[in-house]
């Protein structure tokens, strides 16, 4: 699409995306040059998108999203609720844990992390709110990728696959015996895969039709006491399924 065939939205979607976790301010300049407007376009959609609350100035002058923007995505999302649904029962593994708790979700090839809890000291982590990670290399995005349809799996086997440690399935083969794995046992246990100190344990959250919407994961050490943590999660994962009205017996291993 040649610029000047693309849209108003399209073109206002691009000064959205320029925003990231690291650099939540931006000049108008910046704007510019990361969503590849002219700096007269880009101000002039910062000066209407700022009007309407979607972003907004601060009092240097640079540039970031808007309270009005968050409010509409929380009031409408369907996400809010599949948090709400999990919260109580992430706070309680939390207690249990004392390391980081998360809720993800499948956004296109990525897991998408909704929610994340942690604490002063936790193992590291490289998630956070709003992260993403790919799906081979992070428990939640196994599970999910695991119960993702066949097109999913295909492309993510095809590659290519990140490596992150020696232990993360960065290889077709690998990955496939890393998938087969939590289809069989009902979750997904990754030591050192994303970094050597930490492990994830991911079990999947399903819906009032049994389909697996989001996988809820813990992250600890990678040690001998990891093991442990399974069916605190898995217990979890289904309470989560069950108050978003998931059949019973839908959580087990192999479905």
């Amino acid at each position: 699409m040649k610029p000047h065939e693309e849209s108003v939205l399209s073109r206002a979607a691009r000064i959205l995306e320029a925003f990231s976790q690291e650099e939540p301010t931006l000049t108008v300049s910046e704007i510019a040059r990361r969503s590849g407007l002219h700096v007269a376009t880009a101000s002039r959609l910062v000066g209407e998108l700022t009007a309407h609350g979607f972003l907004s100035r601060d009092d240097d002058r640079r540039v970031r999203i808007g309270v009005r923007l968050w409010e509409l995505v929380v009031r409408a999302s369907p996400a809010h609720s599949l948090r709400d649904a999990a919260m109580p029962f992430m706070e309680g593994v939390h207690d249990v844990v004392g390391h980081h708790v998360q809720l993800g979700v499948l956004d296109g090839d990525e897991v998408l992390f909704l929610e994340r809890l942690s604490a002063p000291n936790a193992v590291i982590n490289y998630t956070r709110i709003a992260g993403r990670l790919p799906l081979h290399a992070s428990s939640s995005g196994l599970v999910l990728l695991a119960h993702g349809s066949p097109c999913l799996k295909e492309r993510t086997l095809a590659g290519p696959l990140a490596t992150y440690t020696p232990a993360t399935p960065a290889t077709s083969s690998r990955l496939r015996t890393a998938l087969a794995e939590v289809r069989r046992q009902g979750y997904a246990y990754c030591p050192g895969y994303v970094h050597e100190e930490a492990l994830g344990v991911a079990a999947p959250v399903r819906d009032a039709a049994g389909a697996v919407v989001a996988a809820l994961s813990v992250i600890v050490p990678n040690d001998v006491g990891a093991q442990a943590v399974v069916p605190v999660v898995r217990t979890a994962a289904r309470g989560v399924s069950s108050a978003l009205g998931a059949p019973t017996g839908t959580n087990g291993a192999g479905v």
